[in-house]
This record gives structure tokens, sequence and C-alpha cells, in this order.
């Protein structure tokens, strides 16, 4: 049997990119580590990539070991049901967890694959529930991302319109680019319009459709993938029953709007 072929997996030491260097350190797991536990984080953690657009970290049925933080790029997690349709679950950016949906099964629940470019940090499990246990911090933190997965998932099974589907997802990309430091306002979509009605539970037609109508009504610009807000406060009005960011932010109830 030939050796495993490591050529895509790099020690994150050898990189000289720890966790307190990272530019998105405060959007992942070291999220209120002191500097000690961080070293104990960054022990367990290698990189991997580049992963090219189209390739998976991982494949649905695959075995869980290791949740993955985006490093760079953007992923999209999808399913394919019995009759061979897509069905996309999330879309991942930097500073973002994949993966913690096999942590219940011990095997991935879906698939996860590259839309950019994209470097991930892996994260051995079964070295992290170990180390959790000697760091509250690091359990807790695990814990709010798996609530924020949650809740934005919860809000999709809910009943909206298409407006409201739509505005909610560009203000969710608007507040992630925000919180990694970029234009909040400047939007550059890593993913295709099917995949965005997929996410939405839309037709690419209406996703298409409500874009043109967005920018006819000066709430947005739109050059292909590239999306520039200009009504910030229309949008939030229009998309402020759905929070696909998780944050909980808090909307307003009927009697006040």
């Amino acid at each position: 049997m030939p050796p495993p072929d490591h050529s895509n997996v790099v020690s994150i030491t050898h990189l000289r990119q720890t966790c307190r260097s990272c530019s998105l350190r405060e959007l992942c797991l070291p999220l209120g580590l002191d500097n000690d536990d961080m070293q104990k984080l960054e022990d367990i953690v290698h990189s991997r990539g580049p992963i090219r657009p189209g390739e998976h970290l991982f494949r649905e049925g695959d075995s869980f070991h290791a949740l993955y933080a985006v490093k760079t790029g953007a992923l999209k997690t999808y399913t394919i049901d019995n009759q061979g349709r897509e069905h996309v679950l999330g879309f991942h950016l930097g500073g973002e967890l994949v993966g913690l949906d096999g942590i219940h099964s011990g095997h991935n629940r879906c698939n996860a694959v590259a839309l950019q470019n994209a470097t991930v940090c892996a994260v051995p499990f079964s070295r992290l529930e170990q180390l959790s246990r000697e760091v509250p911090g690091l359990q807790a933190q695990i814990l709010r991302v798996m609530s924020r997965e949650i809740s934005a998932s919860a809000q999709l099974a809910t009943e909206h319109s298409a407006d409201e589907r739509l505005a909610g997802f560009l203000l969710s990309l608007s507040r992630r680019f925000r919180r990694r430091g970029l234009v909040a306002n400047l939007i550059t979509l890593p993913m295709p319009r099917r995949d965005i009605a997929s996410h939405l539970r839309l037709a690419t037609e209406t996703v298409s459709r409500l874009f043109a109508r967005f920018q006819e009504e000066g709430l947005v610009a739109v050059r292909r993938r590239d999306v520039e807000i200009l009504d910030l406060p229309a949008l939030e009005k229009l998309g402020e029953a759905l929070d696909l960011d998780g944050d909980g932010r808090s909307r307003r109830s009927p009697q006040t709007r």
C-alpha cells in the first residue's frame, strides 16, 4: 500500500502562522482564550490547502475526524437527495467552522466543496475534545458556534417571503464581511445564483428577478457577482424578519412596525 499523500497538509508551525498572529483570530475557536490556552490549541492545529474550486474538503459519509476553520477563500456545504437534487446548506467564509454536523454520528452528514481557492485549519476532534475539558473557554466557544448554525438553519425553515429571504441573506453576508475587516457594503459573492437559490429555498429565476428589482428600487447595485448595498436602512427593514447570521439581533415586533 503506498504511503498516504500529505502534500497538502502543512504544519502550522512551519508556516509561522499561529492562531495568535492570524488575522481571523477573533472569529473562530481562539476567541476569548488566553495565551497559554491558545498555545495548547496551536499545538494540535495544522493547515490544509490550497483546496481548489470544485475540490472537496470532505464528502457525505466520510469518517469524521476534524473540524475545519476557513482561513482563506470560501466553502459550500450541501447534500444530494435520493432524486439526485442538490440542496445547499450553507456558505463558509474566513474564520468560520465547517464539519460540526459530523460530531454526533462520527460521519460527515454533508459535502464540503471549495467555491474559491481555499485554505483551512484542521483541528483533530479527538484532541480538541480532550483539550476542551482542560480549557473551559474553548468548549464555550464551540457551543457558541454550534448555536449560531442551529439558529440560522431554523430561520430558513420558517415562513418568509422571497424578498425577505434574499434581503436577509445579503445582510448576513454584509455583517460577516464586516467581522472580517472588509467593507460591509461591498460584497463579492463567491457563489453562483443557483447556489443562493438552493440555500434560500427559492427558484434560480426568482433570485435573478429579485436582484434586478432590488437594483431598480435603489437598494443595491449589481455587477455580475459584485453587490454594492446602496440603501442599508431599506434593506434592513426588508430583511429584519430573517436572521441568517444567528447574531441574536432584536427585531421589531409587529406592533412597532
